[in-house]
């Protein structure tokens, strides 16, 4: 199952309302996923020369230490959000290597979830209504997001698990479906020098188009070529800095449906999802079609 939403917007006037859009449409999707939900948000720019590590901890007491510990170990003191189980660190892009490093070595059982100048992800176990209140969607601004229900049926129900993922900067993607090569992806992706987290196929998909985006490749034509390269049934959101993208196989056996007006673009598992949207009833309502890249940039 999974739900999927998406939503990229098109008129400026509308970001201060991101978040309030997309949270009715990721609890549309509960019934796809139940379990644990997550999104990725694309917000204002961390400060010049900064970039976002989101962390995830136990609780905000076990963040609040190790990023107090941090900064002592470093001399330096960097800016922070507190959200329920997540913190977003804004560091200079020079020390975001020194600072990943100390936490990897220092700090057991904190988890930096996204890193970038403009995404912060944010996932738990829980309904989707609920996760989205935990972190207040609603509250958020931004340009565009994706969203992920999960109903865990390859692995157990855990916050590793949930959706989005992310191996780059600014870089995460969301997927409705399985993979059946995604064992010898992943060895073939590690000895490139990724590194993967977990089990699951959606990350291995993430690390692919990272690194077909690494050597060069667009958005688009990175998500052209997983066409031929990832064997399966799938559907992918996929959010980048200044991008959206959405792309189905060659079969398309996962249900998808999006709108596109003046103001928007949404995407949805279900139209279900997209039914609360400012001006849906004179957008332009379709199924993606398979094999076929739909993607959205802002300048």
């Amino acid at each position: 199952m999974c739900g999927i939403v998406g939503l990229f917007l098109k008129n400026p006037a509308l970001e201060p309302q991101l978040g309030a859009m997309l949270g009715p449409m990721l609890a549309a999707m509960s019934e796809r996923g139940p379990d644990s939900a997550g999104f990725a948000v694309y917000g204002r720019d961390s400060d010049a020369g900064g970039v976002k590590l989101t962390l995830r901890g136990s609780d905000q007491g076990a963040l609040k230490a190790a990023i107090a510990t941090l900064e002592q170990a470093l001399g330096e003191t960097f800016t922070s959000t507190a959200r329920d189980t997540h913190t977003v660190l804004t560091v200079p892009a020079s020390r975001e290597r020194a600072v990943r490093s100390w936490i990897d070595a220092n700090a057991p059982g904190i988890d930096v979830v996204s890193v970038g100048k403009r995404m912060e992800i944010y996932k738990e176990v829980g309904l989707p209504a609920r996760v989205a209140q935990r972190f207040d969607l609603a509250g958020m601004t931004g340009t565009h997001a994706i969203g992920h229900t999960r109903m865990a049926t390859e692995s157990a129900v855990t916050t590793n698990g949930a959706h989005p993922f992310s191996t780059g900067n600014d870089q995460c993607l969301v997927h409705n479906g399985s993979l059946s090569n995604h064992n010898g992806m992943r060895r073939t992706l590690e000895h490139k020098g990724l590194h993967f987290v977990t089990q699951n196929d959606t990350e291995v998909a993430a690390g692919y188009l990272s690194w077909r985006m690494s050597e060069g490749d667009s958005l688009k034509a990175a998500l052209e070529s997983s066409l031929t390269d990832l064997d399966g049934f799938f559907t992918f959101v996929v959010g980048t800095e200044t991008g959206f993208a959405v792309v189905r196989d060659p079969i398309a056996c996962k249900p998808a449906v999006m709108a596109e007006t003046d103001d928007y673009v949404a995407f949805g598992s279900e139209y279900r999802a997209l039914v609360g949207l400012p001006g849906i009833e004179t957008a332009r309502v379709f199924e993606p079609e398979p094999a076929t890249v739909y993607a959205w940039e802002r300048a």
